[in-house]
């Protein structure tokens, strides 16, 4: 049996964020043969295209985490009706100079969590237009938006009662998703 690796990028730099969490929870919910790793971004040094032909040891650890998996996972905190700068510094990083897109035809998943009333729903779909542009097939369908309330996480860190069912679906999904369109 092969295993499948799927890159996880959170885009919160918070070492308790609720992203960040979710994103260890999910963990638990894939089956055996799928490792999700969650790969570094707080190292990254601000993107600068001036910088594309000699970039920095961190932007290639990130290029070649993104290229040894099959799959994408994006767990995207909504800041000011967008994605964190953080997150997008990665993506920019990962995805030039131009002609070396690390990204290119990964499937991918986008999921979040907010205290908001509609989770991270404006910043998943910013998000998704970005990862169009970059030929990274993305999961439509179910959509996650994820309101951070109380037991939505287990003391041990899994993914509470009230949500384990959905959020398996979700990734039970997702990982036939990446399965379906992994090269």
């Amino acid at each position: 049996m092969s295993t499948i690796q799927i890159a996880v990028i959170v885009g919160s730099l918070r070492k308790d964020s609720f992203n960040r969490r979710l994103a260890a929870a999910l963990a638990h919910l894939a089956p055996a043969d799928v490792t999700l790793k969650t790969l570094p971004i707080d190292d990254l040094p601000p993107y600068n295209q001036d910088d594309d032909a000699r970039q920095a040891e961190p932007v290639k650890r990130l290029k070649a985490d993104i290229v040894a998996s099959q799959g994408l996972l994006f767990v995207t905190p909504e800041y000011n009706r967008s994605i964190p700068g953080v997150l997008k510094n990665a993506i920019d990083h990962a995805s030039r100079p131009y002609g070396k897109n690390a990204f290119a035809g990964k499937p991918a998943g986008v999921i979040g969590v907010s205290v908001g009333a509609v989770g991270t729903a404006v910043a998943q779909q910013h998000l998704r237009t970005v990862l169009a542009y970059l030929d990274v097939p993305t999961l439509g369908q179910p959509e996650v938006f994820l309101q951070a309330k109380e037991g939505l996480f287990t003391a041990d860190g899994r993914i509470g009662p009230d949500s384990q069912s959905f959020l398996q679906g979700w990734m039970d999904r997702f990982i036939q998703w990446v399965k379906q369109h992994a090269g």
